[in-house]
């Protein structure tokens, strides 16, 4: 699409990178007049490259135009939950180890490499042992070749930092590498959330800080001079040198992005947000106008952290998910994301001659294992060929794509377990394609950009294999996709456990929970009825969401809305947030040597930290700080005149917490 404006100083570029596809879209600011749209697929290995490919696909006229660009990315969430952060040396001091062991929190650290030293301070920020500088120095001399980052999590920080400051100011003396500080980070008080977001954003930095060089190196070769701003989890945006020093923030980042614009298209304030995309469907709840955000803190695979982000729900389904036959024989989609085979088809000639061999065999020989096929996706570094049978099976598959039974034959191997090929399939070295959803729409006719006839001859042999009508096989998947979608949403919702669908139980017909679910999608009970209904309207996201997303809105007893651009959604949102920082300080006593009178208050910023007699006083001073800091933080993250909100509520304990948020439209280049 051409991208000519009436208004050309105010354009701006918004781009999403999801797990399948880039997604970007050309506005004109002011108006909001979406102007271009483009997708791509996401080069994960590299998402630069796939950035590079939808800027393109946007064919912008005049790069001078370009006034901002704005990106929302999984880069943070999937380099933690596929182990590709950077490796992270945690320095705990004032941790109790044997408290730690025992209740089983040392998985949670997000890194093996902890080491506990003596040090912290309690709850009214007095120091609880003297602080083993030696011994941290020590450690960090032994590990500074070993690890990439080092990441410091003291006792009650948040309260005082000096531990804290002092560990990073020896350390730089000794090493460069790159430290987190813990209080830096969150002012929370749980100490193995706050250790556990140090080690993630250390093992982020660097992934982070290569990725926006990557990003920034695209727009200067396309002669876009406009400030980058990211989506932070929470759906607002800040500048690209606040994401490269804080990269944990963009946890969630895609799925709140979606949310924005969800919201930003429809209009509406209270509604549901489905964004169905290929490789995830993302839950997200938009209430009087904001998304809600999850006060516990973001979650990313087994690890809390203190993030604020959406409350959301992200669930393995969508339209590359892989359709298999399970454990009980029943129709199972996903949770792995596989390449469609109609796409694998369009690419190479022989995927869709073996198909059609396939479909001409018996029925008994033509199992659904023959319909998944790996693929060479790059050539692998020499050292990460181990082994020759991981050397053998990147020879095999440079002749191209092969189904599993023909590669076991050829490697000599009885069964797939016995091919182990995870860390190249990790590392993308290796690719599958299989049946999938995407597959579905093509022999449907709505969405069909590759080989119709390689998805109708998958779909006969899938049917055939388990006896079925392919057209009475492919509404049961898409019942069974709308029945996982409607789980979904009820147990999002609800907050409440729930049977997975297709879970078999010898007491599923007695529990009344399992039985309520199914009746109310299913209704069969000659005297009962059930049903949930959605008082919101389902707004859906994505490219998928319309085929996904109409039977789950029925099951639902709601309106499913598609707004225009629905598709690209998610890149709306990147450019609709708002910039806003949030600064709070923490006021407490200070206590007689016996701990048992307040003889005055410190007031607790980040670095500093002033002593007061009179609680008055103290709030007083905690309350401008904390605005002033809150302003000049927008201001650097590139709000436009931000304005600042007050706060205040009390921890217990004559503790008091004051928070300042600053807010505003992000700052379009001049």
């Amino acid at each position: 699409m051409n991208a000519l404006s009436d208004n050309p100083e105010n354009l701006v570029l918004g781009i999403d990178t999801g797990g399948t596809y880039t997604d970007a879209v050309l506005m004109e600011y002011h108006s909001r007049r979406v102007l271009a749209t483009h997708k791509s697929l996401t080069t994960k290995r590299d998402f630069a490259i796939g950035i590079e490919q939808v800027i393109d696909g946007i064919a912008i006229d005049n790069p001078a135009d370009i006034r901002m660009v704005s990106i929302s990315t999984t880069l943070a969430t999937n380099a933690i939950a596929e182990g590709k952060g950077k490796r992270v040396g945690l320095l705990l001091i004032g941790y109790d180890p044997d408290l730690v062991a025992s209740f089983k929190m040392e998985s949670r650290f997000a890194t093996p490499h902890y080491y506990y030293f003596a040090g912290g301070h309690d709850l009214y920020g007095r120091e609880k042992a003297e602080l083993d500088l030696p011994a941290i120095l020590a450690q960090v001399n032994q590990i500074k070749g070993q690890v990439d980052a080092l990441a410091v999590s003291s006792y009650f920080s948040p309260l005082n930092p000096e531990h804290e400051n002092r560990v990073y100011r020896a350390i730089t003396r000794i090493c460069d590498l790159p430290i987190v500080l813990g209080h830096q980070l969150s002012t929370k008080l749980g100490s193995i959330e706050r250790a556990t977001t140090a080690a993630l954003n250390a093992a982020l930095l660097a992934v982070l800080q290569d990725f926006i060089i990557a990003v920034r190196r695209a727009m200067a070769r396309r002669q876009i001079d406009a400030p980058l701003m990211v989506v932070r989890g929470d759906g607002t945006l800040m500048s690209d040198e606040f994401a490269a020093r804080t990269p944990v923030e963009t946890i969630h980042s895609g799925p709140a992005a979606s949310a924005i614009g969800g919201r930003f298209l429809s209009g509406l304030d209270d509604a549901l947000i489905v964004d169905v995309g290929g490789t995830t469907t993302d839950l997200a709840l938009i209430a009087q106008g904001q998304v809600t955000v999850s006060a516990a803190g973001a979650t990313v695979g087994h690890y809390k952290t203190s993030v604020q982000a959406a409350n959301l729900l992200s669930i393995a389904l969508g339209g590359d998910s892989h359709i298999t036959v399970g454990r009980e024989k029943q129709i199972a989609v996903g949770p792995e994301r596989v390449r469609p085979l109609s796409h694998l088809a369009a690419e190479h000639e022989g995927v869709a001659k073996r198909l059609k061999a396939l479909a001409r065999r018996p029925w008994a020989q033509a199992t659904p294992d023959n319909l998944e096929y790996w693929l060479l996706l790059r050539e692998p570094p020499e050292a990460l060929l181990e082994s020759g049978q991981e050397k053998a099976l990147v020879d095999l598959l440079r002749d191209g794509p092969l189904p599993v039974p023909e590669i076991l034959k050829e490697l000599k191997l009885m069964h797939a377990v016995q091919l182990d090929a995870r860390e190249l399939m990790r590392q993308e070295i290796i690719g599958k394609a299989g049946l999938t959803p995407t597959d579905l729409m093509h022999i449907e006719g709505t969405h069909a950009p590759w080989n119709v006839e390689a998805a109708q001859l998958a779909l006969e042999v899938f049917a055939h294999n388990q006896y079925r009508d392919p057209d009475e096989l492919r509404r049961e998947i898409w019942a069974r996709i709308a029945e996982m979608a409607v789980h979904a949403i009820v147990t999002f919702l609800s907050g409440k456990d729930l049977e997975p669908p297709g879970a078999v139980h010898s007491h599923a017909d007695r529990d009344m929970a399992h039985w309520f679910f199914y009746n109310s999608l299913y209704p069969t009970h000659p005297q009962l009825e059930t049903r949930f209904r959605l008082r919101q309207p389902i707004i859906g996201i994505g490219a998928p969401a319309g085929l996904f997303l109409g039977k789950v809105a029925e099951g639902l007893h709601t309106e499913l809305i598609l707004p225009e651009h629905f598709e690209v959604a998610n890149a709306v949102g990147a450019i609709a947030g708002t910039v806003m920082v949030v600064e709070e300080i923490l006021v407490y006593p200070i206590l007689t040597s016996s701990g048992l009178e307040v003889i005055g208050y410190h007031v607790q910023t980040g670095e500093e930290r002033f002593d007061f007699e009179d609680l008055a006083d103290a709030m007083a001073q905690a309350r401008t700080l904390c605005r002033e800091r809150a302003l000049g933080a927008a201001i650097r993250s590139g709000a436009d005149n931000p304005q600042v909100t007050l706060e205040e509520r009390t921890d217990g304990l004559d503790t008091y917490r004051v928070r300042a948020k600053a807010m505003g439209k992000p700052r379009l280049a001049r």
